[in-house]
């Protein structure tokens, strides 16, 4: 038999092959084990079980640059927010449980729109530019400044903020200014902190209490690893609270 082999058991219920040539994988199953035949150019995700989609016909609305260019404001919109780097894009792709549904890029910063999103009729997630790494200059910093402010001051339909902190950094000034922007118009807050796979467990929990001390009950706060899929459940049951229910 030609090519390299792939095992997998089967009580991993669901085994996704993509092939980057467009040709299927031959897949055989017996009663314990997985056999697959794999091309040369295939690549292989065995993260175990997937559910599926909690918002089925989740979709992009529109890129925003100016107030100007928002979506009419009606139903209940939850916004996202996060620090460039922090992993906003992979923790919406995973609690939407769809992949690419918000771009990731290897290069941070690169949300630089308000981008809208229809999780559901009358329900949008925006997902709002970062600060931080993103190398772009002070006229457009102070334009992404403008339009934030714009964006919490102007939209009825904001229900809630759910903001992206990288648990290694804690909470930085921009997360502040959020605060701040979520405070002034009275929306409740739930934080993520991600990556928290790159920390050991007893150094994770350390932190989620010192976060929520520092906070003082200003905000929700759980832990969560898009890449471990760990807190999902938890943050799925905080964006259905933030949009009221």
């Amino acid at each position: 038999m030609n090519g390299p082999f792939f095992q997998a058991n089967s009580d991993r219920r669901t085994t996704t092959i993509e092939t980057a040539d467009g040709l299927a994988a031959e897949w055989h199953s017996s009663q314990n084990l997985a056999t697959v035949r794999l091309s040369k150019r295939q690549i292989i995700h065995t993260s175990g079980p997937v559910p599926m989609s909690q918002y089925p016909n989740a979709r992009f609305i529109l890129s925003a640059n100016a107030l100007s260019q928002f979506p009419p404001d009606q139903g209940r919109e939850v916004a996202v927010a996060g620090r460039s780097n922090a992993g906003k894009s992979s923790a919406i792709n995973v609690i939407v449980n769809q992949r690419q549904f918000a771009r990731t890029s290897k290069t941070p910063g690169r949300t630089q729109l308000v981008n809208f999103f229809e999780l559901a009729q009358g329900r949008r997630l925006v997902d709002l530019p970062g600060y931080g790494y993103a190398k772009v200059s002070d006229k457009v910093r102070v334009h992404w400044g403008q339009l934030l402010q714009g964006y919490f001051e102007s939209r009825e339909s904001l229900t809630g903020l759910l903001l992206v902190v990288d648990i290694r950094r804690r909470l930085t000034d921009f997360d502040q200014r959020m605060f701040n922007f979520a405070d002034a118009v009275s929306v409740p807050v739930h934080v993520l902190l991600t990556k928290t796979d790159k920390l050991k467990r007893g150094q994770a929990a350390t932190a989620l209490l010192e976060v929520r001390k520092a906070l003082g009950g200003r905000a929700s706060v759980q832990l969560f690893s898009a890449l471990k899929r760990d807190g999902v459940a938890e943050a799925r049951e905080a964006l259905e609270g933030l949009f009221g229910g």
